[in-house]
């Protein structure tokens, strides 16, 4: 399996838009790419032709666009496909960072290519951009302790409080993996930090 050849210049964090969300364990991608905005000083701003609020910078000598779709999870690939089409550029381009029922809480999974899972917000981006060839920082979340919950109620749900006293210190290891992405291939920095392609 080929690791993309073109640097990630746009990074996605999907979530839900809305205070309602904003705490939810669905909302993780948001909170890290809102998490990465923070540590560079970039403000995001509400752009209705791409139905997501994006925030602008340079890390590395690069220039990045951060985007978090407002059009709710399941249609997130409607916003995505709209700005990489009026920039022109390739999913190979792309990073999409994501909560993960499947990984425990407080671990993380590194892939340039992959299937979505159960995940609606990923398999709408796949719909949208019809390939997945794209690299996506999955944020584990972990299952409920109750495996006859619904997950879709589980991931809609607020952080614990167990959760929320380690929150800041797992987005802040989701920024710290997206700063060396601007930095070095994929492949260098899943094999640096441990995090390997297919886990």
């Amino acid at each position: 399996m080929n690791a993309p050849s073109s640097k990630i210049c746009v990074i996605v964090g999907l979530g839900n838009p809305g205070k309602k969300y904003e705490l939810t364990r669905h909302n993780l991608g948001y909170l890290v790419v809102q998490g990465l905005a923070t540590i560079h000083g970039w403000s995001f701003k509400e752009e209705p032709e791409f139905n997501a609020k994006v925030a602008t910078g340079r890390i590395a000598d690069q220039k990045i666009h951060l985007l978090l779709p407002t059009t709710y999870m399941n249609e997130s690939g409607r916003a995505v496909r709209r700005f990489l089409d009026f920039y022109k550029l390739s999913p190979e381009q792309l990073l999409v960072v994501s909560d993960d029922v499947a990984i425990p809480f407080q671990d993380i999974r590194l892939r340039f290519l992959g299937s979505p899972g159960g995940h609606n917000g990923l398999k709408s981006i796949e719909a949208h951009l019809r390939t997945k060839n794209y690299a996506r920082l999955r944020m584990g979340v972990g299952e409920p302790v109750d495996r006859s919950r619904d997950l879709a109620d589980y991931v809609l749900e607020n952080f614990n409080q167990e959760e929320l006293s380690q929150l800041a210190k797992f987005v802040q290891k989701g920024t710290a993996v997206i700063e060396q992405l601007m930095r070095d291939p994929i492949t260098d920095v899943m094999n640096r930090i441990g995090l390997k392609d297919g886990v």
